[in-house]
């Protein structure tokens, strides 16, 4: 069983180094008046936003955060 801790141990650290430097890689949002006069649903990137490097790194934080979540839970149970 030790073994096994052991082990999510070890992932859990690799999600939590993950976490971090996908956080930091990602543009901060700005609070400009663009999105919110021309309406950034409407525009190009707005319906593309998924296929960008951005929209990855969103997509990857949420999953490697769920991933973060669960193993915290699972290590707390063991």
């Amino acid at each position: 069983m030790e073994i096994v801790k052991l082990i999510i141990t070890v992932i859990f650290f690799i999600i939590c180094v993950a976490l971090s430097v996908i956080v930091l890689l990602q543009e901060g949002k700005s609070a400009g008046l663009t999105g919110s006069i021309s309406g950034a649903a409407e525009t190009f990137w707005g319906k593309n936003k998924g296929r960008t490097i951005e929209g990855k790194l969103e997509k990857g934080t949420k999953y490697i955060a769920i991933g973060f979540m669960v193993l915290a839970l699972v290590l707390n149970i063991l």
